[in-house]
């Protein structure tokens, strides 16, 4: 858990008048009463009841200082009195829990998944297009985005990356997927890099509906640092931690110098890091990636990121850019279509490679499953450069099968999850953190119904891959097709800078979520979830 900072309590001003105290105001009453004679006696009650009354007002008047505070405490603005509470485990961090301690014995555990919904509509009302709020984008200094760009040569070590963010961040033009996409679909296909995203972003948020001219008037506040390309340059030879942290220090010292940084403390700001999350995690200067997710500036700020950390509240996975960038809702509807109707000819497939330096690898178990289907799998050996952008064998493969097996990738989750639905094919599962507790906002609530979930030790104990995939009749199958075509507009980014007509990408569905987010937690009494 990242650390929590408590405001500190308002303070409020006490009167400095003085008040009597009760105790001298009997001693000159008593003094008054022995100067009585015997023959009033009858006289002195009220004398004895004064100071009993004395004490009742002033009871009184302290509860209603009390009263007069507690009013004006809820009065006060809501920056001034917001707790941060550590998150209460969520749906979905409850089943991470149940995923952690599965028992290899319990093989029915893996049909009965649930996963949290937390549904976005897919479609646009004009009436609210902005009920939700404005975004105010940050004018950076060049340093923190367009001069990575203009230096693409230097991003990557072995070659230039300046082919795979151009246009937009979309990169080159799928040319070569003619015949495997219907011809006029051609134009909205990309060879896109996964980690392209802070771009594609960045464009669409400076032509987005609700965005805020005037800081004043803005609910969000979008920090358009590439802090993925940042990075990346330093993963590599010849680099300290001091080089990998470098750029983020200088990014939270400039934003937390801004005016409405402080109105919140982060609270309402938003950045994309287009990497996973634990190419932000270091925790010791000899290891992997950056610190910038572990700095203090940085723990308030909603991040979204192709991988997300499932304990983290202020991560947010998005979907992998992948190749479909649909120019209208019409391309979105033709390629639904399309998918829908492809005769498929193979039962399942997987495509990847083989680790061949890690004991038990997993991935080779699969090829081993597949090769071993009797032609009821098509496998795609990515060794080498097979699979790269600019090939289609990975978009025919899953074009052509039902199922696409999906284990992990280097880390918990790989675009490939992406490629496949897109193409229309059903993903089989086998991490629940590879999409289950990554894509709330993006996926259907229940796993079930697009998917299929095998647990990987079940794999590893003999449970035939075929064997289970064979069990779901046709009527199945379709309906679980059917689901998947209906969230691929969820999936992917579209061309046009504006978004498109009336259905929502998934870029619509981040910063919608974005906004309610930072929207609900304005409210009094909010909590994380």
């Amino acid at each position: 858990m990242l650390p929590i900072s408590t405001p500190k309590s308002p303070s409020f001003p006490i009167s400095s008048a003085p008040i009597s105290s009760p105790n001298k105001a009997k001693t000159l009453e008593l003094n008054s009463v022995e100067r009585k004679t015997s023959s009033n006696s009858l006289h002195l009650q009220p004398y004895f009841i004064l100071p009993s009354l004395n004490r009742l007002w002033l009871l009184l008047f302290i509860i209603s200082l009390q009263i007069i505070i507690l009013l004006m405490v809820r009065g006060l603005p809501l920056s001034h009195r917001r707790t941060h509470f550590p998150s209460p485990l969520s749906a979905d961090q409850k089943l991470l829990q149940k995923s952690t301690n599965f028992s290899s014995t319990n093989p029915s555990y893996s049909h009965h998944l649930k996963s949290t919904d937390i549904s976005i509509s897919s479609t646009v009302s004009p009436s609210d297009q902005c009920s939700s709020g404005r975004i105010f984008v940050y004018n950076l200094p060049a340093v923190f985005n367009q001069e990575l760009l203009d230096n693409c040569d230097e991003l990557d070590p072995w070659h230039s990356r300046c082919e795979a963010l151009s246009n937009d961040g979309f990169g080159r033009e799928a040319t070569a997927l003619s015949g495997v996409v219907p011809k006029d679909l051609i134009p909205a296909w990309y060879w896109t890099d996964q980690f392209a995203m802070e771009i594609i972003y960045h464009n669409r948020i400076l032509n987005h509906k609700c965005r805020a001219m005037e800081p004043d008037s803005a609910t969000a506040f979008y920090v358009p640092f590439y802090a993925g390309l940042a990075v990346g340059k330093y993963l590599w030879f010849n680099y300290g931690s001091k080089d990998r942290d470098s750029y983020c220090e200088m990014i939270l010292k400039w934003v937390k110098d801004q005016p409405h940084w402080s109105r919140s403390d982060g609270w309402d700001h938003f950045m994309t890091m287009g990497r996973i999350t634990w190419d932000f995690r270091r925790s010791e200067n000899e290891d992997w990636g950056s610190r910038c997710i572990y700095m203090p500036g940085m723990r308030n700020i909603t991040r979204l990121l192709i991988e997300r950390n499932p304990w983290d509240y202020f991560d947010v996975g998005v979907p992998y850019p992948t190749g479909f960038h649909p120019r209208s809702d019409s391309d979105v509807l033709q390629w639904q279509d399309f998918v829908r109707n492809r005769n498929r000819k193979t039962l399942f497939c997987f495509a990847g490679s083989p680790r061949g330096t890690i004991k038990n690898d997993f991935r080779g178990l699969l090829l081993s499953h597949c090769k071993n289907a009797s032609g009821l799998c098509r496998p795609v050996d990515c060794a080498g450069t097979r699979c790269s952008n600019g090939t289609s064998a990975i978009l025919e493969t899953f074009l052509d099968s039902d199922f696409c097996l999906q284990p992990r990738g280097d880390s918990f989750t790989r675009r490939s999850i992406f490629d496949c639905m897109v193409a229309g094919s059903i993903p089989v599962f086998f991490w629940h953190r590879t999409a289950y507790l990554q894509y709330q906002w993006f996926l259907p609530s229940d796993p079930e119904s697009y998917s299929v979930f095998i647990h990987r030790n079940e794999v590893k104990n003999g449970t035939s891959i075929k064997s289970v995939l064979e069990s779901y009749s046709r009527e199945e199958v379709k309906k679980m097709r059917e689901k998947v075509i209906e969230y691929i507009p969820k999936l992917v980014y579209a061309k046009p800078q504006k978004g498109l007509e009336s259905i929502k990408d998934a870029f619509d569905v981040a910063i919608d979520g974005v906004l309610k987010r930072i929207k609900e937690q304005e409210q009094p009494g909010y909590k994380w979830k």
